[in-house]
């Protein structure tokens, strides 16, 4: 008798399976727009007010270098701007250009859809009780890192 684990034994199996078809179908419809899933994830963070390289990164969880390449991306589509900041010379801030600003309700409403598409016959408590799971354990996984606090200028 074999007592080897198989593969749909595993719910990292099944967790990865649904992760790709959520994201596969979210793909598909932001392409009709032309923009990724991370392209998008910068947009509606910018629109959502995080206006930095490093405060998107930050927000996304993934690193600020992606996020300027991201960045680079959205400006040539003519999506998001970097302005200088007004107060400070070394702060470059993330703005959505017209056309951006008015694509960010649009696509939030594709992901939306995407949502209801795949999570929507889960009533309030277990949607809710699932997000709380999933992010208990992405936090176990991955704790957040120590931040030093910052010093203050005297």
């Amino acid at each position: 008798m074999n007592t080897t684990s198989g593969l749909h034994d595993h719910l990292g199996y099944w967790l990865r399976r649904l992760s790709d078809e959520v994201h596969g179908r979210f793909e598909a419809e932001l392409d009709r727009h032309g923009v990724t899933v991370s392209q998008w994830g910068v947009m509606i963070s910018v629109f959502h007010g995080h206006d930095t390289t490093k405060a998107v990164a930050a927000h996304m969880d993934i690193d600020p270098g992606a996020v300027s390449r991201l960045v680079d991306r959205l400006a040539v589509k003519g999506l998001i701007r970097r302005e200088p900041d007004p107060v400070s010379r070394r702060t470059v801030r993330l703005v959505l250009t017209e056309q951006g600003q008015s694509l960010v309700p649009e696509l939030a409403e594709i992901a939306d859809r995407n949502d209801t598409h795949y999570f929507g016959s889960l009533d309030a408590d277990r949607r809710r009780q699932l997000e709380e799971w999933i992010r208990h354990l992405v936090g176990e996984a991955h704790p957040a890192p120590h931040t030093p606090p910052e010093r203050s200028e005297r």
